[in-house]
């Protein structure tokens, strides 16, 4: 697949960003290295109408698709990819440094599968919640005296090194033919039977049940399923679901 057909099924997602001068460095790294499919997550509305007048990604920025959540922004990837210093959390997925993420960018996208880069807000970066929603998280490896980096500096590392690359694909490089992973909307449908399923024989009480939602994302991406398998899956719970009700 050629590199720019490769680039047209990536994603990178800014989730709540707030700082125009930093959603518009963001927006010139993409123009930079030749992305330009950006999705903003609940943007702060003053500074993105601001943010929009950027000098050199105004063309990115005016095509950006808004979504008011993570979920509905990486419902079609079938890879989303978390960034963000772990200083203060542990990680519940895979952990990669940088250098290894374009060989798993290039797997999914060689199954047909779409791919989102997910960087956090300036001041907290990706929640808890957010990560949920991840199935690998990348590095960047920066002094641990100052392991943080500014939004723009961050997106542009990360897609300098997906350039490089898809730069050494060749023009008649085959698809490996793999069978194509579930997309996270997918995955979300199935984890929505699987709840119904988990309320309907009183699986936890209910102070549980957001944890629980929380961990059966986690998993499910965890397991990798094949888009066939999800399906399978999904008349399984179903059933399951419609005999109980019954």
């Amino acid at each position: 697949m050629r590199a720019e057909l490769q680039r047209d099924h990536f994603d990178v997602v800014l989730v709540s960003p707030r700082n125009p001068l930093n959603i518009g460095a963001a927006a010139r790294a993409m123009a930079n290295f030749g992305f330009a499919r950006l999705t903003v997550v609940a943007p702060y509305e003053p500074h993105w109408r601001e943010a929009q007048s950027a000098i050199g990604a105004e063309e990115i920025l005016q095509s950006a698709r808004r979504t008011q959540c993570l979920a509905e922004a990486v419902s079609e990837c079938t890879l989303v990819v978390g960034t963000g210093t772990l200083t203060r959390r542990k990680p519940q997925q895979p952990v990669i440094p940088l250098p290894e993420l374009p060989s798993r960018v290039q797997r999914a996208v060689d199954e047909n599968g779409r791919v989102a880069l997910l960087f956090g807000p300036e001041k907290r970066g990706l929640t808890r919640e957010d990560l949920s929603y991840c199935h690998l998280l990348v590095e960047i490896p920066t002094d641990p005296r100052q392991p943080s980096m500014n939004l723009g500096q961050a997106v542009a590392v990360c897609l300098y090194e997906l350039a490089v690359a898809l730069s050494r694909t060749t023009a008649d490089a085959d698809a490996t033919g793999t069978a194509p992973n579930a997309s996270s909307g997918d995955l979300d449908l199935l984890a929505g039977v699987i709840e119904q399923l988990m309320l309907a024989i009183d699986y936890s009480p209910p102070n549980m049940r957001a944890a629980n939602r929380h961990d059966l994302r986690l998993l499910l991406r965890r397991l990798a399923f094949a888009e066939s398998d999800s399906r399978r899956a999904l008349r399984f719970f179903r059933r399951v679901l419609h005999r109980l009700q019954r």
